[in-house]
Order: structure tokens, then sequence, then C-alpha cells
């Protein structure tokens, strides 16, 4: 089956905006002191204080994303499997921020910060849908 053109623009701009996640949560990561240096320092002691398992599940959330770009750049059915390990992955992130973490993500990132998952969340549902559909279509193999 010849490669609907949506498949390339949806493929590329999910790439590129799941790189700029990743981008985030390296700079994270390594505690890039001109990247920490944007946080306030309320915000810089809230992201020390996260457990390894909250980043193990962001870790999964980001790289799971970038990997189900790359998928479906490739034409995998595998990108949908990604796209779910990721919104897993965003999801248990999610319940330490919003439920578990003291103080919780809106008292020290502000209230935009659930604005932010939930246009990630929506993404990745998106993503999730539209290769299933594809892998349906026999668009990814």
């Amino acid at each position: 089956m010849k490669t609907p053109v949506h498949l390339w623009l949806v493929g590329i701009v999910a790439l590129l905006w799941n790189v700029g996640g990743a981008f985030d949560y390296l700079m994270t990561q390594l505690e890039v002191e001109s990247y920490m240096a944007l946080l306030t320092e309320a915000q810089r002691t809230y992201m020390a204080g996260r457990p390894v398992w909250f980043d193990a599940a962001w870790a999964f959330g980001v790289w799971g994303a970038v990997l189900g770009s790359v998928l479906l750049l490739a034409r995998s059915r595998w990108a949908t499997a990604a796209f779910g390990v990721a919104l897993a992955g965003l999801a248990v992130s999610g319940l330490w921020s919003y439920a578990l973490s003291t103080p919780r993500a809106t008292e020290v990132m502000g209230n935009g910060i659930v604005m932010f998952t939930l246009l990630v969340a929506a993404t990745l549902v998106g993503l999730l849908l539209y290769s299933r559909a594809m892998t349906e279509r026999g668009v990814l193999r």
C-alpha cells in the first residue's frame, strides 16, 4: 500500500514534538545548569524530590513517544504499542505529580502545568488512535 502523505506529516510533527519532551527530560536528568536556571528555587527543590519510580515513568513516557514517532515514520505497527507505553508512563508520572507529591505540581509549577499535561495526554491518545487506524488500514505493517 502506498504511504499516505498525512502519515509523513503526522510522523514528522510527532517526532519534533516528542524530541522536545526528550530534550526537557535529558536537560533535567543531567541537571544542565543553564537549563535548570530557568526554574525557581522552589521548582528545583520539587524536581530534586521526585522518587525514582517517577523518573522511570517519565522516561517510559518520553522515550516511548519518541520511539512511537520513529516507528510511525518507519511504517511499523509497533508504533501503537510504543504510544501506549508513553501514555502509561505519563499516567504514572502524573499520579505522583498531581496526587502523591507534597507539594502538588500545581502549587510549585503553576496551574498551566495541568493544561500542558492534558495537551501531552491528548496528543498521545491521538497518536495512539492514529497509529492503530493506520495499522488497521494496512499502512503500518
